[in-house]
This record gives structure tokens, C-alpha cells and sequence, in this order.
């Protein structure tokens, strides 16, 4: 890709976060929109975990063949195709007639959704190649998710309650549609140096195991275990399956010597508590100010901007210390703030408003400072060649994270309230004090991991690893190319063969 001048590479970078606002407004908007959704289409808590989950489910396995796919066929291209097919899914959801059909509707949003995220980060990593000024981009890039935190719960309240839940999918249409004609005009193509094959017995084996998984959780609480438990072993068989089948691969769709950085490693480790801990702590709130305290949706939406202003105030901030500093001291506090939020409302089930209010500013500090580490630390030390795999990487964990947490949790507060004689309201006020304490045990994971995969010794273990990647890359290019002069010589010892 031809080098930009600086107001070009921001405006791509503009553009590329209007996709991030798509999918990132979209979780928020629904969360707001579930209690109304779920009354009108008679669905209980495993329906609204399925109209959540059936979106995060299908991006976390088709993210990282979406990023190898617009390394081979061109990112613009790709991306410009996942924003058309994200746009008509959002139309086919607001159509929705049944839960059955918003469920399938939603996995064509995420098909679109999978080809946004991760070629949009490729394509800013590939934009700004020096590391202080992508970490900064990066930074920017997590500010959005704190402006669809904080712009998300109260747009969704005000057209739940003036329209109804059908509108909260009509947004993503005029945002979609200026994202493809800014896309067109002015972000450039660009692919790999050299595209990585696909992986279709990989791809397929992720499919099952993340599909299996969520289901095997989802279904726990009122399925018969007849039916759980074999779902659970075909999850097993499928991890297994993964890890014999991709170190045979010579480009497989997960490449496992990337997690012999680790940096890396933790990054992955961190996106999936991280972001298991926002969608449950997202889906906990939501259910708590509607169903427990009685709010409607707009005032739901707006309890909720405590947590989002911090999001958007200090993912900026995150990215300009990791640039400068590194990721350690961001992941620190993320850690230590998303925990102390979950013991606050796992320890105050009663909590008033100043405690409320309290426990969601802690988690927004949590929440805006850990993102940009991730995604800088997944990248960063790679060879670019790689960068469009890293970054699907660290997307899958994320949306891997936010499936499990919506799985999880919606699983313990299920059980809860299908085991108490208490009326619905004090049920789920009860059922949410273990689910909780799993939202503080997932920020006490990103403190520890964040501490022990930071430092001197975890960068060395990055850069043997890029060391590594490198050399093996060059030597199948040499490889590849000794192969093409014997193909060619042969040719051309046929070639006079046949003329004699």
C-alpha cells in the first residue's frame, strides 16, 4: 500500500471506525432493547442470551478466515462487502416476525459483521506503520467502543421507547451506507505480500467447538443432560481435533507459534475475560435496571452513561501510555478497576444510587483502559505480513469472550431464578449475586495475566517469536522460489526436447 500523507491516513482511519461503530453500537443498542424484545416475542433469559450470543458466536469463527480472505482478495474489498451484508442483515432483523428468525438474521449481521472489524485494524496497521503513532490511531479506535458505550444505551432507550425495539437496527442503515461511500472514495487497496492459504478443516473445527460450547452452556440450566452432555463432548473432540490438525498445516487458520509470545498469549488470554466480563456485566445491568429496579429504557439508558463517559475519556488516554510506556501499567489498572466494580455489586446486592453509580465508573475506567493494550500488544512485534492474522486473532478472542460471558452468565442467573419461589424481580436480584462475583473474578484474571506476560522477559519471548516468524516465512518464500526456477527449468528443458 502506497505511503499516505498524514490527513489521508486519519481520515482512514475515520472511516475504519465508523465500522467499529457498527458492530460495537449494535451490542448496546439490543442490550437496552432486550427486556421489551423479549416480552413481545415471549422469549426468557436463554432467548435473549441466543439474540446476543448468535451474533458474537458467528463473528468469533468467522473472523480469522475473514482477515486471511482480505489478506488474498484485497481488504477494501472485503471490508466494502462485509458493510453491505452487515447493512442487510440489520434491515432483515428489524423485519424479524419470531425469536427463530431474529436469531437467523442476526447470524447474517455477523457474517457481514466478521468481515469489518479485523480488516478494518489490518488496514490501520498497515496505514500506520510507525509504533507511537499506531498506538495513538489504536487508541482512537478504543475510544469508539467508549462512544457506543456511552451514545448506545440511550439512543436504543429513546427509540425503544418513541418506536419500539425494531427501530434499534434502522441506525446502522445511514451509518453502514456513508461508511461503503467513504470506503470507496477514499480508503486505497492493499493486500498481503503473500496471501495465506485457507484452512477449511480448521475453520470448520472452530465452528463446532465455538458453536457447541455456547450451546452446551446456554442449555445447561433447563436442558436434560442427555442432550448437554454430548454437545459438551463434541466441544472436547473439536478442541482436540484443532489442536492436532493446525501445527500440520503449513499456514493454518490459528497459527499456535504465535502464542509462544507472551505478550501475545496474554492478550488473548486478557481480551477474553475482558470482554466476557463487559457482556456480562452489560446483560446484568440491563435486566437489573428493568426487571429488578422497574426503569423503562430510555432512563435505563441513561443509568448507564457512568460507565461509558470513562470508556470514552480514557481509551485515548490507554493508547498514548502504551505508546510511550508500554501495556503494563494500563493493564494494571484496568484489572484492579474492572474487579473492585464486580465486588461492588456482587457485595452490595442492595446497593443505592451513589453505590450504583459508583460501580459503573469503576468498570468504565476498567473497560477504557484495557483495550488499546490488547490490541497494540497482539500486534505489535509481528511482521506485517502477519499483522492481518494477529489482529483477527485478537477479534475472535474478543467476541469469543463476549459469547462465553453472555453464556455464562445468563446460565448462573437462569438457574437462579428457575430455583426460587421469589417473585421475578427479587429472583433475579438474587440469581445476579454469583454472576457478579464471576464479572470480578474476570478482572482480577486481566490483573494477573496483565502482570505476569508484561516486562522485559515476556518482550523477549515476542521477539524470538517474531525472530522465528520471520525466518521461517523467508525460508518458504526461498523454498517456494527454488521451486518456481525448477518448474520453470523443466519447462524449458521440454521445450527444446520438442523442438529437437
Amino acid at each position: 500500500m502506497p505511503e499516505l500523507s498524514r490527513r489521508r491516513r486519519f481520515l482512514v482511519l475515520a472511516i475504519c471506525c465508523m465500522s467499529l461503530l457498527l458492530v460495537s453500537l449494535d451490542i448496546t443498542v439490543l442490550n437496552v432493547a432486550l427486556p421489551v424484545m423479549g416480552q413481545e416475542l415471549g422469549s426468557g433469559v436463554s432467548g435473549m442470551q441466543w439474540a446476543l450470543d448468535s451474533y458474537t458466536l458467528v463473528l468469533a469463527a468467522l473472523l480469522m478466515v475473514a482477515g486471511s480472505t482480505a489478506d488474498r482478495l484485497g481488504r477494501k474489498r472485503v471490508f466494502m462487502t462485509g458493510l453491505v451484508v452487515f447493512s442487510v442483515g440489520s434491515l432483515l432483523c428489524s423485519l424479524a416476525p419470531t425469536l427463530d428468525a431474529l436469531v437467523a438474521f442476526r447470524v447474517v449481521q455477523a457474517v457481514g459483521g466478521s468481515m469489518l472489524n479485523p480488516v478494518a485494524m489490518s488496514i490501520i496497521t498497515n496505514t500506520f506503520t510507525e509504533p507511537a503513532e499506531r498506538a495513538r490511531a489504536i487508541g482512537v479506535w478504543g475510544a469508539v467502543v467508549g462512544l457506543s458505550m456511552a451514545s448506545g444505551p440511550l439512543v436504543g432507550g429513546l427509540l425503544v421507547d418513541a418506536v419500539g425495539w425494531r427501530a434499534v437496527f434502522w441506525i446502522n442503515l445511514p451509518v453502514g451506507l456513508a461508511a461503503l461511500l467513504l470506503t470507496l472514495r477514499f480508503v486505497p487497496e492493499s493486500r498481503a505480500p503473500r496471501a495465506r492459504r485457507f484452512d477449511p478443516v480448521g475453520q470448520v473445527l472452530v465452528a463446532v467447538l465455538f458453536a457447541s460450547l455456547t450451546y452446551a452452556i446456554i442449555e445447561a440450566p433447563h436442558a436434560p443432560a442427555t442432550r448437554v452432555v454430548p454437545v459438551a463432548a463434541v466441544a472436547l473432540a473439536a478442541l482436540l481435533g484443532l489442536l492436532w490438525h493446525e501445527p500440520r498445516r503449513r499456514e493454518p487458520l490459528i497459527d499456535l507459534r504465535f502464542f509462544r509470545s507472551a505478550p501475545f498469549s496474554g492478550a488473548t488470554v486478557i481480551a477474553v475475560c475482558a470482554f466476557a466480563a463487559l457482556s456480562g456485566f452489560l446483560f446484568l445491568s440491563t435486566l437489573h435496571l428493568q426487571q429488578v429496579r422497574g426503569l423503562d429504557p430510555l432512563h435505563a439508558g441513561l443509568w448507564m452513561l457512568p460507565m461509558a463517559v470513562p470508556t470514552l475519556l480514557l481509551a485515548p488516554l490507554s493508547g498514548r501510555i502504551v505508546g510511550s510506556r508500554g501495556p503494563r501499567v494500563p493493564l494494571l489498572v484496568a484489572g484492579t478497576a474492572m474487579a473492585a466494580a464486580g465486588v461492588v455489586f456482587a457485595g452490595f446486592p442492595d446497593a443505592g444510587d451513589t453505590t450504583l453509580v459508583t460501580g459503573y465508573a469503576l468498570f468504565g475506567v476498567g473497560f477504557g483502559m484495557v483495550n488499546a493494550p490488547i490490541t497494540n500488544t497482539a500486534v505489535s512485534g509481528m511482521p506485517r505480513a502477519q499483522a492481518g492474522v494477529a489482529a483477527a486473532v485478537a477479534s475472535t478472542s474478543r467476541q469469543l469472550g463476549a459469547t462465553l460471558g453472555v453464556a455464562v452468565i445468563g446460565a448462573v442467573l437462569a438457574h437462579g431464578v428457575a430455583a426460587s419461589s421469589q417473585t421475578h424481580a427479587q429472583a433475579v436480584a438474587a440469581a445476579s449475586r454469583p454472576a457478579w462475583w464471576i464479572v470480578a473474578a474476570c478482572g482480577l484474571a486481566v490483573l494477573a495475566v496483565g502482570a505476569l506476560t508484561t516486562g522485559r522477559r515476556a518482550e523477549a519471548t515476542a521477539a524470538r517469536t517474531a525472530a522465528r516468524l520471520s525466518d521461517e516465512g523467508r525460508d518458504e518464500e526461498q523454498s517456494e522460489g527454488h521451486a518456481g526456477d525448477m518448474r520453470a527449468n523443466d519447462a524449458q528443458a521440454d521445450d527444446v526436447q520438442v523442438k529437437a
